[in-house]
């Protein structure tokens, strides 16, 4: 699928920034779970913060095609912040679309240029992948609401100054969860210990717990009743970037494991002259285009309207392929796969996640069966 000649500007400048920015920062915030705060502030001079940030609230307003293409490349660089970049996005597409003006124009601009950082607070311990099931509770008295429940596995919860939170007006009616805007910094909201994580090591992953927090009506970004159908619609476009990750998180793999192979001798030569690691190469180039296809199919519906079969379809075919290929990228390695000094063994640790947030396999493909026979 052939790109337009901005789109092939953008991915050459994100691309660029990706290999000399990102990468050089990804083993050391691995190894120390901290996140790259000097890198986010880069995506932010190129605009990126601003992704799906309206252009008259000084975003950049990509299409969902140009969204993945910057999704793949960051991810190149470092999952981790892509993960994040990708989170933040959720946050301002969800105030995008269904947030007043007044909303709009309190936080847009400000989260256009990188601070405060979105999150996007859906999941619970008990509510994961079915999250109806949800019994986080804003409850309505008078002119506020007044929340009480916890979150879990929220993205960005240690550095997000702005929550989207999804709740039920009533604990006991699973028809009334409801989007809500949460300023960071308000009273009784606290802020779990980051999560000690196989992969994704340098992003912030935590739970949240509201105690009587207040927030305004006006706070309110959806009906009362709203909020599943609008996290549903939000989150087809997060698959589709998870997709596009999962997609540059191999294509690394697969360059790492392509130049090891041309530099390392054996039995007389470079391993790479060995069919059996030719063919392993070839199956996961293969792959790999692949999930880059069905990536930007998938975006290019979402452009043209209503993506879920498609979207379910990309990151359920990417997110197999990037543990496919890492996997192999190790083997290909050998016991220098193995170790932590190397890029492979963060980029199979790293893998693994994207199986499992923005909807497991296993309900990807329960979307895609009731897409095909509904």
């Amino acid at each position: 699928m052939e790109l337009t000649a901005e789109q092939e500007a953008v991915r050459e400048v994100v691309r660029e920034f990706a290999r000399e920015e990102i990468r050089p920062t990804a083993l050391e915030a691995d190894r120390n779970q901290e996140f790259p705060e000097a890198v986010w502030d880069g995506l932010a001079d190129l605009d990126l913060t601003g992704l799906t940030v309206p252009e008259e609230y000084g975003g950049y307003d990509a299409d969902p095609v140009t969204a993945a293409i910057v999704n793949e490349e960051v991810a190149y660089g470092m999952l981790s912040v892509a993960t994040a970049l990708s989170v933040h996005s959720l946050a301002t597409s969800c105030l995008a679309e269904f947030g007043s003006d007044a909303q709009q124009e309190r936080w847009l601009p400000e989260m256009a240029e990188g601070r405060p950082v979105g999150a996007f607070a859906l999941s619970e311990p008990h509510a994961g992948s079915n999250p109806a099931e949800m019994s986080t509770e804003a409850r309505r008295e008078g002119d506020e609401y007044v929340i009480n429940g916890e979150k879990q596995w929220i993205t960005n919860g240690e550095r997000a100054g702005v929550y989207v939170l999804f709740a039920k007006t009533d604990r006991d009616d699973p028809s009334t969860v409801t989007q809500f805007l949460v300023p960071g910094d308000v009273d009784g909201l606290t802020v779990g210990e980051k999560e000690d994580k196989l992969g994704l090591r340098a992003s912030d992953t935590t739970s949240l717990t509201f105690d009587d927090v207040r927030i305004p009506a006006e706070n309110r970004l959806t009906e009362e009743g709203k909020g599943l159908s609008a996290a549903f619609h939000i989150l087809t476009g997060g698959r589709i970037a998870i997709a596009a990750q999962s997609v540059g998180l191999a294509q690394c793999a697969l360059d790492e494991a392509m130049a090891y192979s041309q530099e390392r001798d054996q039995f007389g030569g470079p391993i790479s002259d060995i069919q059996t690691i030719r063919h392993k190469l070839a199956e996961m180039a293969t792959r790999i285009r692949a999930a880059r296809l069905l990536t930007r199919d998938a975006a290019r519906k979402r452009a043209a309207g209503s993506a879920a079969l498609e979207a379910s379809m990309a990151k359920y075919f990417a997110s197999e392929a990037a543990m496919f290929v890492t996997n192999e990228a190790v083997q290909i390695h050998g016991g220098y796969g193995y170790v932590t000094e190397g890029e492979v063994e963060r980029l199979y640790r790293d893998a693994k996640i994207t199986e499992i947030y923005e909807g497991t396999t296993e309900i990807q493909k329960t979307v895609i069966a009731r897409e095909l026979l509904e």
